[in-house]
């Protein structure tokens, strides 16, 4: 049985992530800001796995509090063989615009806070010689869009930073994985119009997740058309690209 560790897991695809790995026989300590819609997944999560689940609400853009929140997460399960990592924010673009002070906090939620526990458990694991850690990044960080740049610079500085933690573990019995959703209908997509063809269900991105994790994936773009959408983007000459307003 897996002890998971899930950060950020009131979001929609951490919740069907979770779902996904209880079905297959799991523990579970989960880490969130909002206390009760943490409090009711993690009674879903009880029911479903037949474990008990432990839970702390905090504020991960608080670095400093990062080492003490692993290590109670370590007490509880007795150990962590797989983490997620899935907490973010998808921040106004136009205010960002204006803004140095909201642009670098989107950055510290989007992509310091992620590197910061992503080394603190990489070095748990490199200590141990076993765990997977999976990284909820996004498509956007692919390449620079007037409409979200702040976000895909913060994405993209994770992704960055995850292919060379992969690298640097290779050979470690440490899984790095990077996950790269393109659209999904969550709460936090909720202002956008949609929902065509390019749109994914959270338990689509689960499903993808999970089976990353049992085939020993490094990076996965969900669902599995974005790869080749995104090889497309990263193509188009940059003098083209700018006339686009994408």
């Amino acid at each position: 049985m897996r002890n998971i560790l899930i950060i950020g897991a009131t979001s929609a695809i951490a919740e069907a992530t979770a779902r996904r790995f209880a079905a297959g026989g799991a523990r579970f300590h989960l880490v969130g800001r909002h206390a009760e819609r943490l409090a009711a997944i993690a009674r879903d999560l009880e029911i479903r796995s037949g474990q008990p689940v432990t839970r702390e609400s905090i504020d991960l853009d608080q670095l400093d509090r990062h080492s003490a929140l692993l290590e109670r997460a370590e007490q509880a399960l007795g150990g962590i063989d797989v983490v997620l990592i899935a907490h973010g924010t998808l921040p106004d673009q136009n205010a960002c615009q204006q803004s140095v002070e909201k642009t670098l906090a989107a950055i510290h939620t989007n992509a310091l806070s992620v590197i910061s526990l992503a080394t603190l458990l990489a070095n748990a694991f490199e200590r141990r010689g076993r765990g997977t850690l999976i990284v909820i990044g996004s498509v956007a960080g692919d390449r620079g869009r007037q409409s979200n740049y702040v976000y895909g610079a913060a994405k993209g500085m994770v992704g960055l930073f995850l292919q060379g933690l992969r690298n640097r573990l290779s050979g470690k019995g440490i899984q790095v994985i990077t996950i790269k959703p393109g659209f999904v209908d969550t709460p936090m997509t909720a202002a956008f119009e949609k929902k065509g063809l390019l749109w994914a269900q959270p338990d689509r991105i689960a499903q993808g997740i999970v089976a990353a994790v049992e085939r020993g994936r490094d990076e996965v773009y969900l669902p599995w058309f974005w790869r080749w959408i995104m090889l497309v983007i990263l193509h188009i000459p940059e003098r083209l690209f700018k006339r686009l307003k994408l």
